[in-house]
Parts: structure tokens; C-alpha cells; sequence
């Protein structure tokens, strides 16, 4: 059990650090469209974590609230992965590609974790967040094949893989 809540615990930490990739990711965002949607993929990172919360049994996070108020870990691959394109040669194309990157990973490892877990109300969170995840993953094309202003998202695996 303890395996399964540990599990649990790092899905909250990486929510988090979602949530702060989005949110700082937000206020480099000079296109309104794009900048709303990192805005929007931050609230729901939080709710992710929320998800995950609930399912904890340990006593050593404190408040939720207090969880997700604390500062960023910017050594977390969420946040080195956006710092890495904030600077001045930051553009909307370079985030959204990272972003894409970041929650096909995610989404796999949510997937590979909920596979390991034999209590089905905690592989239910899991699973839920993967599926959330993987919207997260096709919002995120979408808004791609905007600022990219492609003719038919099909041609997203020509500009994504260049």
C-alpha cells in the first residue's frame, strides 16, 4: 500500500508541476488565444492534483491548498523543460511544442502506473487523469495547428517532427 500511495504522491507533485509550467508559460503568451489556454490548462492541472489528493492517505503534505500554493520546484522537468524556451527567442510554437511533449509523456505514465494498481478506486484516478491528460495533449494540437496556421491538423507531423 505504501508503494501505491507513494504512486500517489508524486502523481500530486507532478500536477503541481504541471500547474506551474502552465502558469508561468501563461505570462510569456503575447497571443490572447494561447495564453487563455495555458490559463485554462493550469486550472485544470490543479484539478488533476485535486483528483490525486483525495486518494492520498498519507498525513505528510498538509493542506491542499498550502500543497499547491508553494513555490515551483524549477528543477522539476516541467519547469526546466519551459525555461528552457523562455527567453527573448520565446514564441507561442516553441511552448506548444513542448507542452504536447510533455503531457504525451505524462499520459503514458499515468497509463503504466494505473496498470500496477490492483485498487480500483485508485486506478480510476489514474486512468481519468490519463484520459484528461491525453484532451490536454489534443487541446494543445489544436491551438498548435492555429498558431502554426496549418490548413488541416494532418499537417501537424510535418512542422511537430522538424
Amino acid at each position: 500500500m505504501s508503494d501505491v500511495q507513494e504512486a500517489i504522491k508524486q502523481a500530486i507533485q507532478t500536477e503541481k508541476n504541471a500547474m506551474n509550467f502552465y502558469q508561468l508559460g501563461a505570462k510569456q503568451m503575447k497571443d490572447p488565444e494561447a495564453k487563455r489556454l495555458f490559463e485554462q490548462l493550469a486550472k485544470e492541472e490543479r484539478e488533476h492534483a485535486a483528483h490525486f489528493y483525495n486518494a492520498y492517505r498519507g498525513a505528510d503534505i498538509g493542506s491542499f491548498d498550502d500543497f499547491m500554493g508553494a513555490p515551483p520546484q524549477n528543477e522539476s522537468v516541467w519547469l526546466s523543460s519551459i525555461n528552457k524556451v523562455i527567453g527573448p527567442d520565446f514564441t507561442e510554437q516553441k511552448a506548444l511544442e513542448v507542452a504536447m511533449e510533455k503531457e504525451t509523456n505524462l499520459e503514458k505514465a499515468l497509463r503504466e502506473t494505473a496498470a500496477k494498481i490492483s485498487d480500483p478506486s485508485v486506478k480510476d484516478v489514474f486512468e481519468l487523469n490519463a484520459k484528461e491528460t491525453h484532451n490536454h495533449y489534443l487541446t494543445i494540437e489544436s491551438e498548435y495547428a492555429r498558431i502554426m496556421a496549418m490548413v488541416d491538423e494532418s499537417d501537424m507531423d510535418t512542422f511537430v517532427r522538424e
